[in-house]
């Protein structure tokens, strides 16, 4: 694989000349895109890091509150996903659109550095995660737009890639403000609110306004009008239903580190590392498994994804503390990632025609964002009842039971040679 700077032949949505070699070349837009969400990330998990301690910790909330904030964080952003990829096809402006949805995510960090209780906590979260929701399938649709069918998994696998750059980053900035100062939470939502807007500014001035549906018409010829009815393909259909399936049973990252964290008892202050270990092997994964799904059929990768999730779910289980079991629960949530994030939009963008391509993104997006919603309440609701160690092994066993059923329902649905 090489990374080009120039998009000439790679946007064009269309596969390589027979007998010619695949071309491997990465835009140079989705580059871009990969660097605004470098930028963004350093600045969201940053505070993600020292949240679940910031909140049950500083704050003294409970686990139920926790887990209505952390549905909420996982959550909230399907109320206005599809509305996003909505508007991104309607308008055909998804730089615009995205734009948007990063601009509410300063305001969020802006007032973090404000917020104080439960209320007003939620209500900055929901921002936050609103602005998520508002760009992520416009963005998506600007890497699929910008990239060859054949190579869409792996252009998603390079933009993963740079975002978890970030993603690992924001966790080991955390973790130096507050080694360097123990109460400086503060300090991570400063150093956060800074980072959130040069990732605004990155997209403005760098990030070119591509127009999918304008640019890929033919001379003389009018682009193609999006259509609800676009939405109908039997292949989304049951993607959407096997995430939603997966989803109901796929916690937030926050509940299995307190698990942990609580079970190895180490400081507080190394909390945001766990973060880093996730993210470092979502890295090292993300574009290999990219180019697998792409030779070896999306949808298989995307649903063995899940065992890697049952892996990390038994590793945060099993009553043995101890280093060992930490890497494994996080080599395992990092690969869980690395082989589901990007593919399910690559899937997503696979099942529907170039005109309702956002859209059909954020309905995936949407799906998994409200049960995971229900995941996390859920999961809060069932440690406080029951205790960390049996709602993890209750969680971990509904999840092997709907991994085939999944598998089942996505049987044949994604011939591994179809391109978008």
């Amino acid at each position: 694989m090489y990374i080009s700077f120039s998009d000439r032949g790679s946007a064009q949505g269309t596969a390589s000349p027979p007998g010619r070699p695949v071309a491997t070349r990465v835009s140079s837009v989705v580059i871009a895109l990969g660097i605004v969400s470098l930028v963004t990330d350093v600045s969201s998990e940053s505070v993600s890091a020292i949240l679940p301690l910031y909140i049950t910790g500083v704050l003294g909330l409970s686990t139920v509150a926790y887990g209505l904030l952390d549905g909420i964080y996982q959550g909230v952003s399907a109320i206005v996903r599809i509305a996003g990829g909505w508007a991104a096809d309607r308008g055909d402006q998804p730089k615009w659109i995205a734009f948007f949805g990063y601009g509410l995510s300063v305001l969020a960090r802006t007032g973090l550095l404000f917020a104080t209780g439960f209320t007003s906590l939620a209500a900055v979260i929901a921002v936050d995660r609103l602005g998520k929701g508002v760009r992520t399938a416009p963005r998506d649709a600007l890497i699929t737009a910008s990239s060859l069918p054949e190579n869409l998994g792996r252009s998603f696998g390079v933009h993963r890639m740079l975002d978890t750059v970030g993603a690992a980053v924001g966790p080991l900035l955390a973790f130096a403000i507050l080694f360097a100062i123990p109460d400086g939470y503060d300090t991570v939502f400063v150093v956060s609110l800074a980072f959130a807007i040069v990732g605004v500014f990155v997209l403005g001035l760098v990030v070119p306004n591509t127009r999918p549906s304008a640019e890929r018409a033919a001379p003389g010829t009018s682009r193609a009008s999006f259509r609800w009815a676009q939405l109908r393909d039997p292949r989304l259909r049951r993607l959407l239903l096997t995430a939603g399936l997966l989803g109901i049973v796929t916690i937030g990252d926050g509940f299995i580190y307190l698990v942990l964290q609580s079970r190895d008892a180490f400081a507080a202050a190394w909390f945001p590392l766990l973060y880093v270990g996730t993210n470092v092997v979502f890295l090292l994964l993300a574009i290999p498994l990219g180019k697998l799904a792409d030779r070896f059929g999306r949808a298989r990768v995307f649903v063995c994804g899940h065992l890697a999730l049952l892996a990390a779910y038994a590793s945060a289980a099993v009553p043995v503390a101890g280093l060992p079991t930490t890497i494994l629960c996080l080599i395992a949530l990092g690969a869980f990632y690395a082989s589901t994030d990007g593919i399910l939009a690559a899937l997503a963008a696979q099942s529907t025609s170039e005109a309702s391509r956002a859209t059909a993104i954020a309905s995936a997006q949407t799906v998994v964002a409200a049960t995971r919603l229900i995941a996390s309440t859920g999961f809060g609701v069932l440690w406080f009842a029951v205790g960390r160690g049996d709602a993890m092994l209750i969680i971990a066993g509904a999840l092997a039971l709907l991994i085939p059923l999944a598998a089942l329902v996505l049987r044949g649905a994604f011939d591994r040679t179809q391109t978008t």
